[in-house]
């Protein structure tokens, strides 16, 4: 009889990146898909490197649930599935269960990311995570790339974003710095518009531009613009910062 706690070996360079509270918790879902589906889960797998090779996929898929989460789906299967769930079943059954901790799936998020890239500080997003995920993506990107391009490179941030949060991280949405300005927010609105215009986050393009906040002529002014236009070239971005606010064009 093949077990179904065999499996996981050590020469097998993705198991590198799988934890081994996972391992364990896997092994335990297929200890119980057993003990559940009977011949119909021995049917599954002719051989034990079959056993192997599924088993690392689901730990891959399920790197971040904890016991609670996991245990309460295989509950779920065990009263409504005849056969062992797919690797997406289950996943959809924990979402089901639990909210996902809130997050949307991944073409959700998605679909939400490109609707609102072109003012993604305007929008409430369902999730911080969708728009980090945005963010690291790129909003021109998202702007301008066809879905074959872009969504493969989206969805790796999100899984990324989705991974910390189901390990109890709380991800916020970043806060633009407050301006003083008695103008009534010109150069807020002009730091805005720049970042926006260059394609940088709110919150970059402010740091970046903070030099225009001090005093005309200082030597601090002309050594915090000097440093900011230091980072960019070394980004290899093409962006001249100005020295002073004017109009966006």
């Amino acid at each position: 009889m093949r077990d179904p706690r065999a499996g996981y070996g050590d020469r097998d360079a993705q198991d590198q990146v799988i934890a081994d509270e996972t391992k364990v918790l896997v092994n335990m879902i297929f200890t119980r898909f057993m003990a559940i589906y009977g011949h119909k889960f021995k049917s599954c797998f002719e051989t034990e490197q079959e056993i192997r090779i599924a088993k690392r996929e689901w730990a891959l898929s399920l790197r971040g649930y904890g016991e609670r989460e996991l245990v309460a789906a295989v509950n779920r299967c065990k009263e409504t599935l005849a056969w062992m769930p797919t690797i997406s079943e289950f996943l959809s059954i924990i979402r089901d269960l639990d909210g996902d901790f809130g997050l949307p799936s991944t073409h959700d998020a998605y679909t939400e990311a490109c609707m609102y890239a072109d003012h993604p500080r305007e929008h409430e997003w369902s999730h911080p995570a969708v728009y980090l995920a945005g963010r690291n993506t790129g909003w021109f990107e998202l702007r301008s790339e066809d879905e074959p391009e872009v969504l493969p490179k989206f969805s790796y941030h999100y899984d990324v974003l989705c991974r910390r949060v189901r390990q109890g991280e709380e991800l916020e949405l970043p806060v633009v710095p407050a301006i003083e300005n008695k103008q009534d927010g010109t150069l807020a609105r002009f730091m805005l518009a720049f970042g926006e215009k260059q394609g940088l986050p709110p919150e970059d393009a402010c740091s970046l531009l903070y030099y225009l906040t001090l005093p005309k002529g200082s030597a601090v002014r002309k050594r915090l613009k000097a440093q900011a236009q230091d980072k960019l070239d070394k980004q290899g971005k093409e962006i001249q910062l100005p020295d002073e606010p004017g109009a966006i064009t």
